[in-house]
């Protein structure tokens, strides 16, 4: 790959604009993947915390809680995403708002997910974890410089 600048460029190059485009296309290529199962990122959320659940499923309040941050999402943004997997079929939701995944639901999670993992290959793609993980580490060492706040997934 051909960078941009040479590296004493590269360092004087702003964060903003680099951070920006990375989510830009990183975020765009995996909604792409989760489009071609007819999906957005909120419903895979939730399919992917309820994938993990026991027979006694999740709670409705803690899944839209605990999701409400990923990019903004918010708490409507989320009871939206469960009510229309509810509407679909893919979820089910008992008197006492324990969400379940439907064998439906749960075949849809296992087949975005196959894709979503091809796409996450193709991000990655010479980038080994060494250096994947230097670059996570610089950018919470920039968010916290700054006093910001990152969810971690």
């Amino acid at each position: 790959m051909d960078h941009s600048h040479d590296d004493a460029g590269l360092a004087l190059q702003p964060i903003g604009y680099w951070s920006w485009a990375a989510h830009e296309a990183t975020v765009t290529h995996i909604r792409s993947a989760l489009a071609e199962n007819g999906l957005t990122q909120p419903p895979w959320w939730v399919l992917n915390q309820l994938d993990g659940a026991d027979e006694e499923g999740r709670g409705r309040a803690e899944v839209v809680t605990l999701l409400s941050g990923y990019l903004d999402a918010g708490a409507d943004g989320m009871e939206e995403a469960v009510d229309g997997l509810l509407r679909q079929g893919l979820v089910t939701e008992d008197s006492g708002s324990r969400l379940r995944l439907t064998p439906e639901g749960r075949a849809l999670r296992e087949r975005a997910y196959a894709r979503v993992a091809r796409a996450r290959a193709e991000i990655h793609e010479g980038i080994d974890d060494t250096e994947f993980v230097a670059a996570l580490k610089v950018l919470q060492r920039m968010i916290h410089n700054v006093g910001g706040k990152a969810w971690h997934h």
